[in-house]
C-alpha cells in the first residue's frame, strides 16, 4: 500500500469520514514492550499494555474472556491469548484470607479492567472495603518472575517511601486454590490522570508535572549494585525450573528480603525466547548490561531463526516483497557487540544501576483533588510489572506522552506559545496549532521541572549521544521481526558520531561504506513513508495503536470501512501483479503469526 502517496488516497478516501472511538483506558508494553521511540517507527505489536474500563460482568464466563473491545486483525488470537479460567469461589475465598476477612464478607467481585498482560478485578466488602485483585493471562511471560518481581519492586518502593499499591498477598505459581497466579493489592482511592487531563488548566498540568519529577527523582537516586530486576529473596530462590536452565544466585540488597534477579523486560522473554539457555541477569557491571540482550537475540535466531517477510507487512515493499534472511540481523548484532564496550557511559557520576517505572503514561498515575483547593496532587503511581534495574544511562527517557516529536519551529528550551493568526485559521489548522501547543507545553514543563529537581536525568537526557547509545542497546535485545534496518541506521550514526560516543583516540571497530550507509538511509526514508501511510489508514478505519484494537460497538463498522479503504485502495493500482501483491499483503487482514513467535 505503500506505493500510495497519502495526499493521493486521502483525497480517493474523502466521502469515508474518519472514526474517532475513544481509546480504551491504559495501564497495566503499548507496552509497546519496548517504550522508545527511534526515527523510523518500530513495527511490533508485542502485547499492548492497554487496559479497559468494564462493565458489570454478566455471567462467571465473562470473568474470563476479554470483553471491551475486538482487534481487526487476528481478533480470535488476540482474544484466545486473553482467555484466562481460574476458580472464582476460591479467588475470593484467598482475596479475603489476604486481608483477615472471610468469604462471607465480600459483597462482590467484578472485573475492573483488562490489557494486553493481566486482567483486574475489583473486590468489595460489605463494610465498603475495597482492594484489587489482579491475574495474568496464560501467555503472559515470564509469569513466575513477572508475578514474584512486582510484587516485590511495590513493597520495596512502599519501604523506601514511595506511594504504590500495598501487596495484601500474591502467588507467582498457579498451584493453590484459584488454579491461577495473582496479586491482591490495595484499591488506590482517585481518578487516572487519563481521565481528566484533557480539560486540566495549564497551572495544574505544571503542578502534576513537577509532582511527576520529583517522584522519579526519589526513585531513580537510589542507587543499586547490580542490574536485573528486583525480587523477595525466597522467592528468587524457589523459583521453578525453566528450559533456560538454572536461575543464577540473585544478589542481595541491605535489606535481605530483597535481591536483584533476572531481567523481566518482555524482550528477553517473548516467545520461544523463553526456552533458551541464556543470561537474563543479574548483571554484576554495566557491560554485561550491555550484551545480554544482544546475545539472547544471536542464539535466537541461530536456534529458531529463518527467513521472514517484515511482520508489519505495510513495511514489505521496501523490500520487494522478498523475505528477509536472520544471518543479516546476526551480522548488525556481531557490529553491536563489538562496540558494546565502547558505549559505557565515560561519566562516572551520572551511571549507576537505578530503578524507573517502565511505562509513564497518565493511566498509571493516579491523582485526586487537593481538599483545600482546585488542584490535583498525584495520589500513587500503578503497574510496576516488568520494571528492570539499570544504568541511568540506558534507563533515561521521557514519558512517551510528555515527548515532542514534531522538529520543526520550536527549541524546547523555551516555553511555546500559540500563533498570534490562530483564530484567522480554519478548524482543522487551529485544532491543528492547538494540539501542538499542549503537547510543547507538556514536553516544555516535563524537561525544565527535571532539569531542576531529577538533575542526573537531565545530564543524561541532555547529552549529545544519550539517545542514540539507548537507540543502540534497545534495538539490539528488541525481538526481530523479519528486518534489520533499526538497528542498522543505529550503527551507521554509531560509526558518524563515534567520537563523541566512544571518546577521542578510541578506534572504531566497524564500518559501512558510503553506498551501504546511502541505501540504509534510502530505506529508513521508505519505511517511515510506510508508517505515516499506516497511520492515516488507521485514522480513516478507526483502530487504535499497533494491534488495531477497536470498541466492541465499532467493530462491524470498522470491519465495513477496511473493505472499503481496500477495495478503492487497490483500484488505484493499475498492474495487476503490483495489485496481487498489494492485496496479498494488506496490512488489516488477518495473518500467521507462528514464525515471528
Amino acid at each position: 500500500m505503500s506505493y500510495l502517496r497519502k495526499e493521493r488516497l486521502v483525497f480517493h478516501l474523502r466521502a469515508v469520514p474518519i472514526l474517532q472511538p475513544r481509546p480504551p483506558h491504559s495501564s497495566p508494553r503499548s507496552f509497546h514492550l519496548f517504550t522508545h521511540s527511534s526515527p523510523a517507527t518500530v513495527t511490533r505489536c508485542l502485547p499492548c499494555r492497554t487496559f479497559s474500563a468494564m462493565a458489570l460482568p454478566r455471567s462467571d464466563n465473562d470473568l474470563f474472556e476479554y470483553t471491551s473491545g475486538r482487534w481487526l486483525v487476528n481478533d480470535k488470537l488476540r482474544h484466545a491469548e486473553r482467555r484466562r479460567h481460574f476458580n472464582v469461589d476460591a479467588l475470593r475465598r484467598l482475596a479475603a484470607q489476604s486481608v483477615n476477612r472471610k468469604p462471607d464478607d465480600i459483597e462482590s467481585l467484578r472485573k475492573l479492567a483488562e490489557g494486553g498482560f493481566n486482567r483486574v478485578f475489583l473486590i468489595t466488602m460489605r463494610d465498603g472495603f475495597r482492594m484489587v485483585a489482579r491475574i495474568p493471562y496464560s501467555t503472559t511471560v515470564p509469569k513466575y518472575f513477572s508475578v514474584a518481581s512486582e510484587a516485590a519492586t511495590l513493597a520495596w518502593l512502599r519501604s523506601v517511601g514511595v506511594s504504590t499499591p500495598e501487596v495484601y498477598g500474591y502467588s507467582p505459581k498457579p498451584d493453590n486454590a484459584a488454579g491461577t497466579e495473582y496479586i491482591f493489592m490495595q484499591y488506590i482511592e482517585g481518578i487516572s490522570l487519563a481521565d481528566v487531563l484533557p480539560g486540566l488548566d495549564e497551572g495544574n498540568i505544571i503542578s502534576i508535572l513537577r509532582q511527576l519529577v520529583q517522584l522519579e527523582w526519589s526513585i531513580m537516586t537510589l542507587v543499586f549494585d547490580a542490574g536485573g530486576s528486583l525480587y523477595f529473596a525466597e522467592d528468587l530462590a524457589n523459583a521453578p525450573g525453566y528450559p533456560s536452565g538454572p536461575t543464577k544466585p540473585g544478589i542481595p540488597l541491605k535489606d535481605e528480603r530483597f535481591c536483584i534477579g533476572p531481567e523481566t523486560n518482555l524482550s528477553l522473554w517473548f516467545g520461544r525466547r523463553s526456552e533458551l539457555d541464556v543470561d537474563r541477569g543479574p548483571y554484576a557491571t554495566i557491560e554485561e548490561t550491555l550484551v545480554r540482550g544482544a546475545e539472547k537475540e544471536q542464539a535466537y535466531l541461530r536456534r529458531f531463526g529463518r527467513p521472514l517477510l517484515p511482520f508489519q507487512r505495510i513495511r514489505r515493499e521496501a523490500y520487494g516483497y522478498q523475505k528477509q534472511q536472520p544471518s543479516d540481523h546476526i551480522e548488525n548484532l556481531d557490529r553491536y557487540l563489538r562496540i558494546a564496550p565502547s558505549l559505557v557511559s565515560r561519566d562516572k557520576r551520572f551511571d549507576y544501576f537505578c530503578m524507573r517505572h517502565p511505562d509513564l503514561q497518565p493511566s498509571n498515575i493516579i491523582v485526586s483533588r487537593s481538599p483545600d483547593s482546585n488542584s490535583y496532587v498525584i495520589a500513587s503511581i500503578i503497574d510496576w510489572q516488568y520494571t528492570s534495574i539499570l544504568p541511568l544511562s540506558l534507563n533515561a527517557d521521557i514519558p512517551k506522552w510528555l515527548q515532542n516529536n514534531d522538529g520543526t519551529g520550536w527549541q524546547a528550551e523555551m516555553p511555546p506559545s500559540l500563533p498570534e493568526n490562530l483564530d484567522d485559521m480554519d478548524k482543522t489548522q487551529r485544532e491543528r496549532e492547538l494540539e501542538l501547543y499542549r503537547r510543547r507545553f507538556r514536553h516544555y514543563y516535563y524537561a525544565e521541572h527535571t532539569r531542576k529537581y531529577n538533575i542526573f536525568h537531565w545530564v543524561v537526557l541532555a547529552e549529545a549521544v544519550g539517545t542514540l547509545r539507548r537507540r543502540l542497546f534497545r534495538h539490539s535485545r528488541d525481538p526481530w521481526e523479519g528486518e534489520t534496518i533499526e538497528l542498522k541506521l543505529a550503527l551507521v550514526q554509531a560509526t558518524e558520531h563515534w567520537e563523541t560516543l566512544a571518546g577521542e583516540g578510541v578506534p572504531c571497530p566497524i564500518a559501512f561504506d558510503s553506498d551501504d550507509a546511502r541505501e540504509t538511509m534510502k530505506l529508513i526514508a521508505l519505511q517511515e513513508e510506510a508508517e505515516d501511510l499506516l497511520k492515516v489508514a488507521r485514522d480513516m478505519i478507526g483502530t487504535v495503536g499497533s494491534e488495531d484494537w477497536v470498541p466492541a460497538e465499532y467493530y462491524e463498522e470498522a470491519v465495513a470501512r477496511n473493505k472499503k479503504f481496500k477495495e478503492v485502495a487497490l483500484s488505484m493500482i493499475e498492474d495487476d501483479e503490483e495489485r496481487a501483491q498489494n492485496a496479498a499483503n494488506w496490512p488489516f487482514d488477518d495473518r500467521d503469526e507462528e514464525d515471528y513467535m
